[in-house]
């Protein structure tokens, strides 16, 4: 019993790593808010009565929605620069300015140049996010709870898209920046209350900083407690001894040895599946997407109720993540996203042939299956699994790699989504996404390591 509360999440020791974790979070809860806005308000824009004084064409409707990917990029870009000069706390704080600023442009646009601007503002909150929050939670958090932590990334996004889904459903289009520009002071003011990662500040030789911190995380406050001074200092020389694997500057050889090929293949497949799987898209584009099965039904109502499914999908990865571990969840999720979207293709397929309208609840039944499995694993656990892949000494540089790969991925999906939709039909569509995940199953079936329980700091 005391071994279980031990490596609970409420437990005394780890209670300041999972406060941490939902104070850096709010950031990515941020960027959900702003994904989940365009959905509903696509349809409110290309409408009669639309609240903005310009229409837009499907070319338009594809970049707006792609703009996500370029903003992605440079984010991932940016925090690649700065995230060992400044620190995770400095980068942290930097989010908070894309943030404000994307809300703004919303508020004024006047025309469509100041929602691509705000799109690619989005995007680069959530690229640098992605980049900076993971690693951050993995220097905090201890291994037994690290895939529960990380996985809150996801998890906090999706209940910030639930959240940007309802606001732009039901309030209008002018007060919602409004409300979602709190975020931004709320995230800022929080981080204060946040040390640096003693990881970091040993690599700075800011050996007092570090003692601090990790005593911080680890909830250790009596200069006098047993073990305290033991414990960081066994922490100290492994962070030291990788310090010391490192001295020699990195080579081709680093990158290209079996470790590292074998995880750069694994992280190729993991990124592929998750954008070409197509959950990324059918949540920018759900309210698209139920207008395409002909179903007469109130589509961002159905919208809202993804939101929540996929928010139920993510605590499920969380709760069984440190669990079951990494691996047999990734191939629940990437079968059960394939064979879901075989049969919603079908569904869509015969459609268009038969009447249906008896079975309209079919669509949204098969959409909720698809988005949780989706979200128990390839989305929920995705930065869990990106991050344990690669060896120690390439983990920094390979993991800023495949962020990068990822916002370009971003962008080629958002921008062909719209265009596969509007010209092949949503059952192409969907059938393209089936095979994609199905692809990535036997992959993983075949090739994917578990890396429960592995360390941060050696390989």
């Amino acid at each position: 019993m005391s071994k279980l509360l031990q490596s609970s999440l409420l437990s005394p020791k780890t209670r300041y790593q999972l406060l941490a974790t939902i104070i850096v979070n709010i950031i990515t809860f941020s960027h959900g808010v702003g994904i989940g806005w365009l959905s509903p308000t696509l349809a409110k824009i290309q409408s009669s009565d639309s609240p903005l004084s310009f229409q837009l064409t499907i070319d338009e409707i594809s970049w707006l929605g792609s703009m996500l990917g370029l903003g992605s990029l440079c984010g991932n870009l940016t925090i690649a620069f700065l995230l060992e000069r400044m620190g995770r706390k400095f980068c942290i704080y930097l989010l908070a300015v894309p943030y404000a600023c994307l809300w703004i442009l919303i508020y004024c646009a006047s025309n469509v140049g100041f929602l691509y601007a705000a799109r690619f503002l989005c995007g680069f909150t959530g690229g640098a996010g992605y980049a900076v929050v993971p690693i951050y939670i993995s220097e905090v958090a201890n291994s037994d709870i690290r895939g529960a932590l990380t996985s809150m990334v996801m998890l906090s996004v999706n209940l910030g898209i639930l959240v940007g889904y309802i606001l732009s459903t039901y309030l209008a289009y002018h007060v919602v920046p409004f409300l979602a520009i709190i975020l931004p002071i709320a995230h800022f003011t929080a981080n204060l209350l946040l040390p640096e990662t003693a990881p970091y500040l040993l690599k700075k030789s800011r050996l007092l900083a570090a003692e601090a911190s990790f005593k911080h995380y680890q909830n250790q406050r009596d200069d006098l407690e047993d073990n305290s001074k033991a414990e960081f200092e066994e922490f100290r020389l492994a962070v030291d001894a990788q310090q010391a694997s490192n001295t020699t500057a990195l080579t081709y050889k680093d990158l290209i040895n079996k470790p590292a090929l074998k995880a750069f293949a694994g992280a190729f497949i993991l990124l592929s599946g998750y954008e070409f799987g197509g959950i990324f898209s059918f949540v920018n584009y759900m309210s698209d997407i139920f207008k395409a099965t002909g179903v007469l039904l109130d589509v961002n109502t159905w919208t809202i109720i993804i939101g929540v499914v996929q928010i139920v999908g993510v605590y499920t990865s969380t709760i069984f993540v440190d669990i079951i571990g990494r691996r047999i969840l990734m191939l629940i999720s990437t079968l059960g996203v394939g064979l879901g979207c075989i049969a919603f293709g079908f569904f869509t397929y015969y459609a268009q042939i038969y009447d249906l309208q008896h079975l309209n609840w079919l669509p949204l039944v098969l959409m909720v299956a698809i988005i949780y499995v989706g979200n128990v694993g390839i989305c929920g656990i995705f930065f869990v699994v990106l991050v344990e892949l690669f060896p120690a000494k390439i983990r920094s540089l390979c993991t800023s790699i495949s962020v990068v790969f990822l916002s370009i991925l971003v962008f080629v999906t958002l921008k062909l989504f719209p265009l596969l939709l509007h010209y092949f039909g949503i059952s192409a569509t969907m059938w393209f996404s089936a095979s994609a995940s199905l692809l990535t199953f036997v992959y993983f079936l075949l090739f994917l390591p578990e890396t429960k329980g592995k360390s941060m700091i050696t390989d």
